[in-house]
């Protein structure tokens, strides 16, 4: 029997109930009252105590009529104070994940829709060739250009949480590099099943790739791309063997001067490129004076930026800087300007580590590619041609136009250093 009925009996039983109890009471004030006066005030503070009793009933009996009436449209809506999704009320098959923050997710064991928070995640997605599952992403999601025309929740920091509901996502990526636990918390209670990542190294950024695949049910895909990734990073490493690594700066922001820690996967990144950090620090972002630079004095000077790549024109225009001129390796040319995917822990970022180890390596790199180089397998030599190394050349990159966001590696901008910490 529903809420709703039980509220119209009630209200019913408890009209009929104050009605006889009215009656009978009214006799008695009749027979007991010692004159009219008195009668007739008795008479009046009864009526007035009838009327709110039946107030009291009547709205009862409205709050049950509601009750019923919410949970007969909606049942199994409200459970703990915590909205379920029309999903798990269906009872679909779930299965429950632990993600790279040690929070334990339930997801649908099919995802169908997926929204991604962060740039690097959206690559993944399209590296994994999931893109048609891709109901979403945020502003800053521009890689590739294809991603740009996905419906966006807004900034990487702030989304729209009615957006990300609107769209009705299997599951939510989120990474620790750039959402809030906020975001997360404020999506699980809603209940949108979140998984973050937190990749710290070029390995972590494998594994990543390997378990977004697992949770979309791509474990073929994930396979392939890590197994075909794994063997470029092998390939720059089989050519990096006997050479030693060159000490760099890599500069994040020229003012105030902001470089990289040495825990971060930038740092990871250049390490496979065999190159690394003049700075030695445990933050992740530390801001470091010029008197330092000078005092250290890097081999290369690192930028990530739109560039294709440094002409004359940029080298000059940092000779031209009283500071920076005071650097051999700005003296020498040996200035580095590589790809923005440097700064984004998805498979583009092997791409960047090949470019970075060409910048800092070229002769390594030129010797490999004059002619063959004998390579030892299971079953004797063979002949092996260098000149394909990778699967994209340089010139086949496509670095991300960041110029809406005002970021730049030879030019002071107004940008806030906190958006360009967002981007990281």
């Amino acid at each position: 029997m529903s809420l709703a009925i039980l509220a119209r009996l009630f209200c019913f039983g408890g009209n009929l109930l104050l009605a006889r109890v009215s009656n009978r009471a009214r006799m008695a004030i009749v027979a007991d009252a010692w004159s009219s006066e008195h009668r007739q005030d008795c008479l009046c503070h009864f009526s007035e105590a009838i009327l709110r009793r039946r107030r009291v009933l009547l709205c009862a009996a409205i709050l049950c009529a509601v009750l019923g009436c919410a949970i007969h449209a909606a049942p199994g809506a409200l459970s703990g104070g915590v909205f379920i999704q029309s999903g798990a009320a269906k009872n679909e098959p779930t299965k429950i994940v632990t993600d790279e923050t040690r929070r334990r997710v339930t997801i649908p064991a099919e995802v169908k829709r997926v929204v991604t928070l962060a740039p690097n995640l959206t690559e993944t997605i399209y590296a994994l060739g999931l893109e048609e599952r891709l109901a979403g992403n945020t502003d800053y999601c521009d890689t590739p250009p294809a991603a740009k025309l996905k419906p966006h929740v807004g900034g990487a920091q702030n989304p729209s949480l009615e957006a990300i509901v609107a769209l009705h996502p299997d599951l939510v990526l989120a990474t620790t590099s750039i959402n809030r636990i906020e975001t997360v918390d404020g999506l699980a209670k809603v209940g949108i099943a979140v998984y973050t990542t937190d990749p710290q190294t070029v390995r972590g950024m494998l594994e990543s790739t390997a378990r977004i695949a697992g949770l979309m049910g791509a474990e073929a895909q994930g396979s392939a791309l890590v197994a075909k990734l794994q063997a470029r990073l092998d390939a720059v490493s089989a050519r990096l063997a006997d050479v030693p690594l060159v000490h760099a700066l890599f500069v994040v922001w020229e003012d105030p001067l902001i470089t990289i820690g040495q825990n971060t996967f930038i740092a990871d990144a250049m390490r496979w490129a065999g190159a690394e950090s003049v700075i030695l620090s445990q933050q992740k972002w530390p801001h470091i004076s010029f008197e330092e630079v000078v005092r250290l004095q890097p081999e290369y000077i690192v930028f990530a930026s739109d560039h294709a790549g440094f002409g004359a024109e940029e080298l000059g225009a940092l000779r031209s800087r009283e500071a920076w001129k005071r650097l051999r390796a700005v003296e020498l040319g040996h200035i580095a300007v590589i790809s923005e995917e440097i700064n984004r822990p998805s498979p583009g970022l092997v791409d960047a580590i090949e470019q970075l180890a060409r910048e800092v390596h070229p002769d390594a790199f030129r010797a490999a590619e004059n002619g063959k180089v004998k390579i030892e397998n299971g079953h004797g030599p063979r002949e092996m041609t260098r000149a394909n190394f990778g699967v994209q050349e340089l010139q086949g990159l496509n670095p991300r136009d960041l110029s809406a966001n005002g970021l730049s590696p030879l030019k002071r901008r107004s940008t806030n250093i906190n958006e360009l910490r967002a981007t990281l």
